[in-house]
């Protein structure tokens, strides 16, 4: 198993080196991505050193600190009617289309691929993409350096998820491990979007986009905390519609709350 393990992110980091060796576009992502396989690749080798009660108070911490940075992205939210109807038809559209049984479905199909037992597979790779993935460092830091070629926010929340990879695949195993190959294309996606399309991401756009997200970490700190088990997953097409929304409303010069 740990071969072709080895070979599958060998072939991930080939392509990554293919794709973007005259190109440092992509540096920030490319450096979180090896940032999560390291952490997370150290974390499954101190998971049986690791004691239950520390591992349950660290996901205790990192709960509260999810829903800390969801209200700080929340907080001064503007576009409210926006935001509100995003997320709404988001869920909808995601409920639909049943992305959470997708996921599930996907990471079967992996562990049935390469042969892996752990049971908590679709746990960590969730969790792991959504605490990665959903963030105000992620969706600015992805469009900074589309747009500009800086990478100093994604640089910075390399270290951040390597350490947190650490943490997560101490508890939740290798998924976290695979959580690499999401995190790569959907953030270097926006990256590059950004790139080709960042003259019609307005600040205000990237406001309405930071109060999304902040909704859906709030969602995911309470899963975290194991208060209620929400869909989240679910919600994400609503960081797709919340951009149309605000193109479209821009486009008609139409002002909303």
């Amino acid at each position: 198993m740990k071969r072709k393990i080895e070979l599958f992110f060998l072939i991930l980091l080939r392509s990554i080196n293919n794709q973007f060796t005259n190109n440092e576009t992509m540096l920030g992502t490319i450096v979180n991505t090896l940032a999560v396989i390291a952490g997370g690749t150290l974390g499954m080798f101190l998971k049986k050193g690791m004691p239950e009660r520390v591992r349950t108070i660290y996901f205790q911490a990192v709960g509260l600190f999810t829903l800390a940075i969801g209200i700080s992205m929340v907080w001064e939210m503007a576009h409210i009617l926006i935001v509100v109807t995003s997320i709404v038809l988001g869920a909808l559209l995601g409920e639909w289309m049943n992305l959470e049984k997708g996921a599930d479905q996907l990471s079967e199909w992996t562990k049935k691929k390469f042969r892996i037992g752990s049971e908590r597979f679709s746990e960590g790779l969730t969790t792991a993409f959504l605490l990665f993935c959903i963030g105000a460092m992620t969706l600015v830091g992805a469009i900074e350096e589309g747009t500009t070629g800086e990478a100093r926010l994604l640089l910075t929340k390399s270290v951040m998820d390597g350490f947190s990879a650490l943490l997560l695949a101490s508890a939740f195993g290798i998924g976290v491990v695979f959580s690499a190959v999401p995190l790569f294309l959907f953030q270097g996606g926006i990256t590059l979007l950004a790139k080709i399309f960042g003259e019609f991401l307005s600040a205000e756009t990237i406001h309405a986009l930071t109060s999304v997200g902040g909704v859906l970490l709030l969602g995911l700190g309470i899963n975290i905390l194991e208060i209620k088990k929400l869909r989240v997953l679910n919600m994400i097409p609503a960081i797709v519609v919340v951009v149309l929304l605000m193109w479209i409303t821009a486009i008609l010069d139409i002002r909303l709350m």
